[in-house]
């Protein structure tokens, strides 16, 4: 018996050991999908050549997902299979990613967002009344994922956003978030730093000129405003922004319109302001440096982000999504690596990470990350996790290819004996400092390469250029540079 014509595409629920939610039916209808649940193989085949994808939940390891997928196939089909495991299941995960499966979910992960975004990838020519969710951003720890749902109900309102947080923690990304979840997706993204342009640019860049309105304008340039018509701009580090300009740019929030520089006509504006700031603005206002007028027009709604360290959940994941993006060959990242990365306190936040973890890629030769090629840019704290007992080892997790909507229960931070080059003498000034992280990395691919002259390879430099430098390291009484030599 064939299912009954839907206008939604059907997604088959397969669970023979507890019944379909009135929680995840409902997320998967509001999305766009129409649910059947099924209990067996025999019930799943009868439906299978009218469905859209499989939803199906594993236990113990990937015996039921390889079944579907035979059935799947001697029937002539290419239905995907979407799984679904336990948050604690990571090693099921990764298996079952390598075993085919289109995408792994958190059993108990009832976000619209995650059925919609495969609605949407599925369905590409379907009309989205709510547009595609961001693909590829990590949001697995709690703070984390409040964040995203946050940024989600705010992205449909389409008010301007502020977004606050330190360097390096991810305002872009989540501006993209907000631009991609919201009607204005189809549109342009369009994005301006507003500490790294000359003063004298940022009018030019934000409102355009016509043609002749100062020397050297030989033709007319639209600005970001223009060129964002339909989609967002992202105004970063606004906080930056000279105050003549803060008062014309109120101006243009005010009335949704913009003349270019030199021009007489007006532009009317359809564009969405995302801004975003590492600054206190309400000191920033106490001590005249930004309009409080402005404040409280871009700030309709104010998200803050976590510093990285304040969100240990994300670290995993986010190390992971640096060596699957770099790098598409399986990485793994072993348990004594994992506990340094949760410790470490990430002073410059994902920016600080993902160099990290570029590092370790240029340090390894076999896609296995150990703690010896974690370089970490605060020496000192990172010398401060020498000491310490090692933990009782833990699953070793290998980078599968899409876990982006996986929350995971990651191990607690613990001291841990660091399995890294001796601790270098304290910098005193850049140029040490400079020396200290060059003499570090040289001692860490010593470490993990059989001869000096495949180090030196590995290195960019001659074999020579490395014996001068080994020379130098003795001279700091390094030990490991001696027993190299």
């Amino acid at each position: 018996m064939k299912s009954q014509p839907s206008t939604n595409p059907l997604a088959l629920w397969l669970d023979p050991e507890a019944a379909l939610s009135p929680e995840h039916s409902q997320a998967l209808q509001v999305s766009g999908w129409a649910v059947m649940p099924v209990n067996t193989l025999d019930h799943l085949l009868t439906h299978a050549a009218d469905a859209a994808m499989v939803v199906l939940h594993l236990t113990a390891d990937v015996t039921r997902l390889k079944a579907v997928q035979q059935l799947l196939q001697d029937a002539g089909l290419s239905t995907p299979v979407v799984c679904r495991v336990e948050r604690h299941e990571l090693d099921l995960a990764v298996e079952a990613t390598q075993a085919g499966a289109l995408t792994v979910l958190a059993a108990q992960d009832v976000r619209q967002a995650s059925w919609l975004r495969l609605h949407n990838q599925l369905n590409p020519s379907a009309i989205r009344l709510t547009p595609q969710p961001v693909r590829n951003v990590v949001f697995v720890d709690p703070a984390s994922q409040h964040l995203l749902a946050m940024a989600q109900k705010v992205a449909q309102a389409d008010v301007t956003a502020l977004l606050v947080g330190p360097t390096g923690s991810g305002k872009e990304v989540l501006a993209r978030v907000l631009h991609e979840a919201s009607g204005r997706a189809q549109g342009p993204f369009v994005a301006l730093n507003c500490a790294a342009m000359p003063e004298n640019l940022i009018e030019d860049m934000l409102f355009g000129h016509e043609k002749g309105a100062f020397t050297g304008a030989h033709r007319e340039q639209k600005g970001l405003f223009e060129q964002a018509q339909g989609g967002t701009l992202f105004l970063d580090e606004i906080g930056e922004m000279p105050m003549h300009l803060q008062s014309k740019l109120l101006r243009v929030l005010q009335e949704r319109q913009l003349t270019r520089l030199g021009g007489q006509s007006t532009i009317q504006l359809n564009v969405r302001i995302v801004a975003a700031t590492n600054k206190d603005l309400k000191k920033a206002i106490a001590e005249r440096e930004f309009r409080e007028d402005l404040y409280y027009r871009i700030a309709t709604f104010r998200m803050r982000l976590l510093p990285l360290a304040e969100r240990p959940g994300d670290i995993i994941p986010l190390a992971m999504q640096c060596l699957l993006q770099h790098d598409k060959k399986p990485w793994q990242l072993l348990p004594q690596a994992q506990t340094h990365l949760l410790q470490y306190p990430w002073p410059g936040n994902v920016r600080e990470l993902e160099n990290v973890m570029r590092r370790a890629m240029v340090l390894c030769a076999d896609h296995v990350v150990t703690p010896a090629h974690l370089m970490f840019d605060d020496w000192l704290t990172a010398s401060a996790l020498v000491a310490a007992p090692a933990p009782a080892p833990t699953t070793t997790l290998q980078a599968p290819a899409a876990l982006a909507d996986m929350p995971s229960a990651m191990p607690s931070p613990l001291m841990v004996e660091r399995a890294m080059p001796e601790v270098l003498p304290q910098a005193t000034d850049l140029n040490s400092a400079a020396r200290m992280n060059e003499h570090q990395v040289i001692m860490a691919t010593l470490a993990n390469t059989p001869s000096k002259t495949e180090a030196a390879k590995r290195l960019g430099i001659s074999p020579r250029t490395l014996r001068y430098k080994l020379a130098q390291l003795r001279e700091h009484g390094l030990g490991m540079a001696s027993a190299a030599c």
